[in-house]
C-alpha cells in the first residue's frame, strides 16, 4: 500500500503553552554570547516566534532555536517558556517523522529507533503502535529485512487490542478506516508468524479476511490461510494419525481421527479455491494461480476421488462465507464419508507450503 502522508501542523499540541506578550525590559545577555545575545536580537527573535507560532510552527521553532542558541543561560520566564515550547515541538515533530521514515523513505532502522523513543514516553500511542506493527510487514516484503519482526508482532498485537477495546487514533492513515487497519494488522501478524507458528498465524489470517478491506479481495490472503492450515493443524493431525493408526486395522478411533483430518483438508480446499478464483486473469497472478490450482486439484482429488465438480466449486466459492477454523469432532457421524481412506492408509504427505510469497 503506497499512500503519501499529509503532514499536519502541531500548533494544536502547542497551543496550551501560552505566555504573555514579550516584556519591555530584557535581562542582560550571556557573556559567552555577547555578539548575538543582545536585547535587540532577542526582541526580534521572540517577535518572529510569536508571529509564526500559530500560522507556521516550523518558522516559530527556528526563531526559538536561534533565541535559545544565542542565550542558553538566560534564566528568565521567556527563556523557560521557549525551552518548554521547543521540547513540545520536538516531541510532536518526531511523531510526524515516523510515518515519513516508514512509508515514504523506507528507512526502517531509523523508524524503529525513533518509534522506541516515542513509546518510551507514550507506551500506548496507538498511531505509533499501528505504524510499527505494519512496518514489520513492509520491511520484510520491500527490503527483505526481518530484523524487526519480533518488535512488529508485539506492536501489532497491542494495537489490535487497543482498537478492539475502543481506542482510535486521530486518523487511520495509511489505512482508510478502523476495519481496514484491523485487516492489515491481522494480516501482518499472520504473515510474520506463519513460518514459526502456523497454527497461531491461521487465526490472524482468517480474521484479516473478515473485515471489509483490500485484504478480503487479495488472492494471497487465502493462499496463506491454506498454507497455515497445511503446516499447522493438518501437519499435527496427520503426524498424530500416523503414529497411532498407520498400518493397523481400522477402528472407531482411527475413523474419528480421519474425520478431523478431513475437515481441515476441506478448509484448505476452500482457501485454495478462493485464491484461484480471486487471481482471475490478471497477468501478475498467473504464476501463483497455476501453483495454487495444482495444490487445489491434488487436495480436491484426494477428498473426492475425482476432479468432477472442481470448476463449479471454484466458480461459486466467493459467494460462500469463509469458514471458521473447525472445532474438533468427538463423535463419528451416522454414515462414514465416501472419501474415508481404506484401512491402514494415511493422509497425504505434508508438503512444505509455508514461505512461498504469492
Amino acid at each position: 500500500m503506497k499512500k503519501t502522508f499529509r503532514l499536519i501542523t502541531i500548533c494544536a499540541a502547542l497551543a496550551a503553552l501560552a505566555l504573555p506578550a514579550f516584556a519591555n525590559e530584557m535581562l542582560g545577555p550571556d557573556s559567552a554570547n555577547q555578539d548575538q545575545c543582545t536585547d535587540d536580537n532577542k526582541r526580534e527573535w521572540y517577535e518572529g516566534f510569536t508571529a509564526a507560532r500559530t500560522s507556521n510552527p516550523t518558522q516559530a521553532y527556528e526563531a526559538a532555536k536561534k533565541y535559545l542558541g544565542a542565550c542558553p543561560n538566560d534564566a528568565d520566564e521567556i527563556t523557560a517558556y521557549l525551552k518548554k515550547w521547543v521540547a513540545a515541538y520536538d516531541k510532536e515533530a518526531r511523531k510526524l517523522r515516523l510515518p515519513v521514515l516508514l512509508y515514504n523513505e523506507k528507512k526502517y532502522a531509523e523508524a524503529y529507533a525513533l518509534g522506541r523513543e516515542i513509546l518510551a514516553d507514550e507506551p500506548e500511542n496507538l498511531k505509533v503502535l499501528i505504524d510499527l506493527g505494519y512496518g514489520g510487514f513492509l520491511a520484510t516484503t520491500t527490503a527483505k529485512n526481518e530484523s524487526f519482526n519480533s518488535e512488529a508482532i508485539g506492536h501489532a498485537r497491542k494495537a489490535i487490542q487497543l482498537i478492539v477495546a475502543g481506542k482510535a487514533p486521530a486518523e487511520w492513515l495509511p489505512f482508510t478506516s478502523k476495519d481496514d487497519a484491523l485487516a492489515y494488522l491481522n494480516y501482518t501478524l499472520g504473515f510474520l508468524t506463519i513460518k514459526n507458528n502456523p497454527s497461531e498465524a491461521l487465526g490472524s489470517l482468517i480474521k484479516s479476511a473478515k473485515y471489509e478491506s483490500k485484504i478480503k479481495a487479495t488472492p494471497s490472503t487465502y493462499y496463506f490461510i491454506a498454507a497455515a492450515y497445511e503446516a499447522g493443524p493438518y501437519a499435527k493431525l496427520s503426524a498424530d494419525y500416523k503414529a497411532a493408526y498407520e498400518g493397523k486395522d481400522e477402528s472407531p478411533e482411527s475413523k474419528l481421527a480421519l474425520e478431523n483430518i478431513n475437515q481441515v483438508i476441506d478448509r484448505m480446499i476452500d482457501a485454495y479455491a478462493r485464491a484461484v478464483a480471486l487471481a482471475g486473469n490478471e497477468t501478475a497472478n498467473q504464476a501463483s494461480k497455476a501453483e495454487w490450482l495444482k495444490s487445489l486439484t491434488e487436495w480436491y482429488t484426494f477428498r473426492n476421488k475425482s476432479e468432477a465438480g472442481l470448476n463449479e466449486m471454484i466458480a461459486g466459492i466467493l459467494a460462500k462465507p469463509l469458514p471458521a477454523e473447525p472445532s474438533p469432532i468427538t463423535t463419528l457421524p451416522a454414515a462414514p464419508p465416501a472419501s474415508t481412506p481404506t484401512s491402514g492408509s494415511a493422509s497425504p504427505v505434508v508438503r512444505n507450503a509455508v514461505g512461498r510469497v504469492a
